[in-house]
């Protein structure tokens, strides 16, 4: 069932609105260091290991790379399960661990990476800017995973990035893209807000129909509320939820038709109004 639309407004990341009083902010903010701090001690040593197994990952899984995916899984499991749960929802839906896809999700919230690499039992390669593959250890395991960079000014980044994606997804990868192309900085209006998913663009839905493979859609909820965008140094107390749905085939299909059929989707398990 879709819920029906309500108001939303746009909220800057310094808006009271979203730190709730005093008290709950300074906690959040403690949350927030132990977050980066667990996050970063734990990041050097399975950074080594990453670099130890990469000639065997490469010589012997060039494309899918899952032994270094599972390094990151571990990684970001660590990080997070710790300081928040999450519920998980059609696993079911899942394709097989070598049946390409694609899978798209709505983008709210830093912690959206940590909670689908967490929970989401595949390996996958996920699209991020360029200039996050330059960030010391993060960006170098990045680069190793085999994830791709796209610099959204430079026409032919985002030609490679079709290329690049496609190449992938006739290897038996399966391959992540948030189809509102970067975090909601919208929220419902009044007490218990919500972020609002954005429009969504065409690309991820021309490259699976492209390359003949299902869209999987995947909702998920709460990440925002627990970091909002633009407030990275807050990490409130609570729980997510990652729903994924049953996928929706693209072969004979119009790419604007499969992209309608995959927001509506994504929207059905996000409260209401938050779309």
């Amino acid at each position: 069932q879709i819920h029906p639309k309500s108001s939303a407004v746009a909220i800057t990341p310094a808006s009271t609105s979203l730190s709730g009083p005093p008290q709950a902010t300074r906690l959040a903010k403690v949350r927030a260091i132990a977050f980066y701090l667990l996050t970063g001690v734990i990041s050097l040593p399975l950074f080594i290991v990453m670099l130890a197994i990469a000639p065997i990952v490469l010589a012997t899984d060039k494309y899918r790379r899952a032994g270094e995916h599972a390094v990151n899984a571990f990684w970001a499991s660590a990080s997070t399960i710790p300081l928040y749960n999450t519920e998980v929802v059609g696993l079911e839906n899942l394709p097989g661990p070598k049946e390409p896809c694609v899978y798209v999700a709505n983008h709210q919230s830093y912690l959206d990476i940590y909670t689908l690499l967490t929970w989401l039992p595949r390996p996958f390669k996920f699209v991020s800017k360029t200039s996050n593959f330059l960030i010391p250890i993060v960006g170098w395991s990045m680069y190793l995973t085999g994830h791709v960079g796209l610099d959204r000014m430079d026409r032919r980044s985002q030609i490679r990035l079709i290329n690049d994606c496609r190449r992938l997804l006739e290897n038996e990868a399966q391959v992540l893209l948030f189809p509102e192309g970067t975090r909601t900085t919208t929220w419902t209006e009044g007490s218990g807000s919500h972020p609002v998913m954005g429009e969504f663009k065409k690309g991820a839905f021309s490259i699976a129909k492209k390359a003949g493979v299902p869209i999987v859609p995947i909702s998920l909820v709460g990440t925002g509320n627990l970091m909002p965008n633009g407030k990275e140094g807050l990490l409130f107390p609570g729980s997510t939820k990652m729903v994924i749905h049953p996928r929706i085939e693209t072969k004979d299909r119009d790419a604007g038709e499969v992209q309608k059929e995959a927001r509506a989707a994504i929207a059905s398990a996000l409260p209401p109004g938050s779309y």
